[in-house]
């Protein structure tokens, strides 16, 4: 009897090799330092600290269990995300995952609104950044000095991402350190000394649905908890940064969904029994609940000393988005995807960076920024596209995904969900087309009707510019890379 030859066990370089490419990376990125980068991405701070005040007003002390469901809701996305990052570790996360899945031109449309939401991301994180910052700073947190400390985060998020990947490594390390301490911190600090209220708040809405049923006023204040989770697709988005991507980046993600969700639940809980008064915060008599708040449970020092953990958070934050919005954008170019591919596609050997596609990650955020200030309620507009934009990019993978599956492909990678890959594909997709619904929706009658459908005209911009430019310039059709070839590949085992 022969013995059978054991299958020679890939490298990640050897998995590249297979997907028809050759990285110039250098995986200097640990397992800890690629968690770390999806986890300030996702940013407890960074989201609970931005929207509390316009979640609390819209839904009362209820509001928190909108973390509960998009926790779930998007566990289960990272769960398909896994299983696709193990199967194809290629830098850029969704757009390769997408064209290999589908094809180029889902891929391509795929990358572009999933670029365009980075971007916008990267922009309203630094424009929630901005009032902390001229605070600390002694400023008046006016819209103009709002809009010039969220251009000096993105300019100093940049330098440290053109630093290269250890620096950006060891960066993301010390700002998930922070953000978790500082959270747990104040957040202790808050329920010890600062508790006003019992946890039966959080099951009274004190009229925050005005006549009506409460149903309404939680999913409106729901953008908190949709704003929260994502961000454990960078893990993926820098996979040919990462030794044994297939195994490492998987856990990663989960983890960013495990830890962040806590922590940013744990932290929206301390604020929430500080409160002083939730009908003030309701009616728009205390439109800075968060300020007020740390102010009096730390004076006006300590406020201060907060505050600058906060911005480390921010700054992470952003520094997080650019890291996966350049990898995204270098992807797309190398495979010619993308007008001005040749200088996005351009590598700096010494750093082991994109630099255009990083220079790109911060000059469109600042241009946004500052365009904000043609709009009133501004960052709420600018949140609410970026997290449309987000959730379209993951649901048209997870879709692909699904539809990949019903004609026969079965991931192959070191992480799959075996026979329950199929209902947890079906329910991260009725999640994500649900959260999207809900983004969209008009709540605003009275308001003019572009003021009121802001969010679904902006996506269908985005989507419909793409369509034009994919119509006329047919970028899609400028790569030979493999597409489309995930069923064929299992249907040729």
């Amino acid at each position: 009897m022969t013995a059978t030859a054991p299958k020679p066990v890939l490298t990640a370089e050897d998995r590249l090799k297979d997907l028809g490419y050759t990285s110039e990376f250098k995986r200097d990125m640990s397992p800890w330092a690629n968690f770390s980068l999806g986890f300030t991405y996702l940013s407890p701070v960074v989201s609970t600290y931005t929207l509390f005040g316009v979640a609390l007003a819209l839904g009362g002390p209820p509001m928190i269990w909108s973390f509960v469901v998009a926790g779930v809701g998007q566990f289960l996305v990272a769960l398909v995300f896994g299983e696709l990052v193990a199967q194809y570790p290629v830098a850029g996360g969704v757009y390769p995952w997408a064209r290999r899945l589908w094809g180029k031109r889902w891929a391509w449309m795929t990358g572009w609104v999933y670029m365009i939401a980075l971007l916008v991301t990267i922009a309203s994180v630094s424009y929630g950044a901005g009032p902390y910052l001229a605070t600390l700073l002694g400023y008046n947190a006016n819209v103009g000095n709002t809009v010039l400390c969220a251009i000096a985060i993105i300019a100093v998020s940049t330098l440290i991402n053109y630093a290269g990947t250890k620096v950006l490594s060891w960066a993301a390390i010390f700002g998930f350190a922070a953000e978790i301490i500082g959270a747990l911190a104040v957040g202790i600090w808050l329920l010890v000394e600062n508790r006003i209220h019992g946890l039966g708040v959080l099951f009274d809405s004190f009229g925050a649905e005005g006549s009506g049923s409460y149903l309404p006023a939680f999913f409106a204040a729901g953008i908190i908890g949709l704003y929260q989770y994502y961000g454990f697709e960078a893990c993926g988005d820098t996979a040919e940064e990462v030794k044994d991507p297939g195994r490492v980046i998987p856990k990663a993600m989960r983890r960013t969904i495990y830890i962040g969700g806590a922590a940013a639940t744990f932290a929206c809980l301390s604020l929430l029994l500080a409160v002083p008064d939730f009908g003030k915060v309701i009616d728009g008599t205390d439109a800075d609940p968060v300020t007020n708040i740390l102010t009096n449970a730390f004076g006006p020092v300590g406020y201060k000393i907060v505050i600058a953990v906060v911005l480390i958070s921010f700054l992470s934050c952003t520094m997080s988005l650019q890291a996966a919005a350049s990898r995204l954008t270098y992807s797309y170019a190398r495979d010619k995807m993308l007008f001005g591919h040749k200088a996005l596609a351009k590598f700096n050997q010494k750093r082991h960076i994109p630099p255009y596609a990083l220079a790109l990650a911060g000059i469109i955020p600042a241009v946004i920024v500052v365009a904000s200030m043609l709009s009133t309620n501004a960052l709420d507009k600018i949140v609410s596209f970026a997290t449309l934009g987000i959730y379209l990019g993951f649901q048209m993978v997870v879709f692909a995904a699904l539809r990949a599956r019903l004609k026969g492909w079965t991931p192959s990678g070191e992480f799959t969900l075996g026979r329950w890959g199929l209902i947890v594909n079906v329910l991260a997709l009725a999640y994500g087309v649900a959260a999207m619904v809900n983004m969209v929706w008009p709540r605003t009658p009275d308001a003019p009707w572009y003021d009121n459908y802001v969010v679904i005209l902006s996506g269908v911009l985005v989507v419909g510019i793409g369509l034009v430019y994919m119509v006329i310039a047919k970028p899609f059709g400028n790569s030979d890379a493999p597409a489309g070839d995930a069923v064929l590949a299992q249907q040729a085992k």
